[in-house]
């Protein structure tokens, strides 16, 4: 028990540092290369998941990739619509894990 709560006490740490430490070393100004990556990772890694998630899709084999092209097109809407990212993701993914449980 001690082991476990030690354990996420120094992920807890980590995480914590990661975040804060960015803002500790550029109080002042903060360098061109860091705000062209904070500009341009995040729509990197959406297409990371987008094809981490379509990955293992097989398109001739039932039910050919309907379940994950519904949720894409539901997450592109919902993100259109609302521009909210956790909304985007939340709905796609719960309306996706509907679709498998209960229609395909």
């Amino acid at each position: 028990m001690t082991h476990d709560i030690l354990l996420v006490a120094v992920a807890a740490g980590v995480t914590m540092a990661t975040r804060f430490l960015p803002f500790l070393i550029f109080r002042k100004q903060v360098p061109q290369a860091v705000r062209r990556l904070g500009a341009v990772l995040p729509c990197a890694i959406m297409g990371m998941l987008v094809v981490y998630c379509l990955k293992d899709v097989t398109p001739l084999a039932w039910p050919y990739g309907i379940p994950e092209l519904l949720s894409c097109v539901l997450v592109a809407v919902l993100h259109i619509w609302k521009r909210n990212s956790l909304l985007s993701i939340g709905g796609g993914t719960i309306f996706y894990m509907l679709l498998v449980q209960l229609v395909f």
